[in-house]
């Protein structure tokens, strides 16, 4: 030691420093912490999502070389002015008016069904309904659009029943009707309207069944007090309290039967949708810039329904 005194040594970092001193910066910084976690998923988003409508857009302003069947990187507005055709507006036309009825249909048939889960249903019963509710959705989408092929044919289960009610009159006047009629229900409109209600069917039961379960009893019990019939009370106090919830749902409902394909491809006669032009555009004719400037027409027309259902309180019940 030579007389000298030891000098102390400096304190060993803390087992974990570098993970406190990143703890440290995230819990007072919260820009930091926040772009860390919304950082990847927004990137995500951006590249993907965003990159791929982007390059959807400009393909649909590219021709195609009718001779090589290339696509021609000259900017050209004869895609859009093709979608004026006859033709194009009434498979547009047939798809929107499908996407309405449909839409319409589920809110007609989910209303009632959420509204006694909602506020009667208790313990099993609920559950039950619950599952009853969800369990098309845990089989596969081709399974359930083929077993409902096989009971729409004109030697499936709903002409066996109908033969056996002696209605067979009834299901022969149903597929006589023009616009929606045909040789089938697996081959008719009516068929195609059908399968759709069922696969978006749970989309709309769930959002109006959150939205009725944040209604407060006191205000339906306020109403019965005050002398309001039930008529009235669903009127005034339900229906416009509810309303998010069934915006919220017609999302879904409408836009999955607008840019569906696969439905009426399988179930349904030889008229197209605007999916079904995509994909013989896109898959079969190669027509990729034809096909981009189609698939247009669906995101303007989500565009313009979003919009309408934010102004209802929809984004309020997701």
């Amino acid at each position: 030691m030579n007389g000298s005194l030891a000098l102390p040594l400096p304190p060993e970092p803390p087992p974990g420093g570098l993970r406190r001193r990143v703890s440290d910066l995230l819990y007072t910084r919260r820009g930091v912490l926040l772009l860390a976690l919304l950082g990847p998923p927004l990137l995500w988003f951006g590249v993907v999502y965003l990159g791929s409508l982007f390059a959807l857009l400009a393909n649909a302003f590219f021709g195609l070389d009718d001779f090589t069947g290339q696509v021609v990187r000259e900017v050209t507005l004869k895609n859009f002015i093709a979608l004026a055709e006859p033709a194009n507006l009434d498979s547009a036309r047939r798809t929107v008016f499908m996407a309405v009825a449909v839409t319409l249909a589920c809110t007609a048939l989910a209303f009632p069904l959420a509204y006694y889960m909602a506020r009667y249903a208790r313990g099993a019963s609920k559950a039950a309904l619950y599952i009853a509710v969800m369990l098309p959705l845990w089989s596969s989408y081709l399974v359930r659009l083929y077993a409902w092929k096989l009971l729409l044919a004109k030697e499936g289960a709903i002409s066996w029943l109908a033969e056996s009610l002696h209605a067979t009159w009834l299901l022969d006047a149903l597929l006589a009707t023009p616009a929606i009629g045909g040789p089938s229900l697996s081959f008719s409109t009516i068929g195609t309207f059908v399968v759709f209600v069922y696969m978006w069917l749970p989309f709309m039961v769930l959002p109006i069944m959150a939205s009725i379960e944040r209604i407060p009893p006191s205000l339906i019990e306020a109403s019965g007090d005050l002398g309001a019939p039930p008529a009235t009370t669903l009127r005034r106090i339900i229906l416009p309290l509810a309303m998010p919830g069934v915006a919220a749902g017609s999302i879904f409902t409408f836009s999955l039967t607008l840019g569906d394909y696969i439905i009426p491809q399988v179930i349904g006669d030889s008229t197209l949708y605007i999916g079904q032009i995509v994909y013989r555009q896109q898959g079969v004719a190669g027509n990729l810039p034809f096909a981009a400037a189609f698939s247009l027409v669906p995101i303007v027309v989500i565009g313009v329904y979003l919009w309408f259902a934010k102004r209802q309180g929809a984004f309020d019940a997701l």
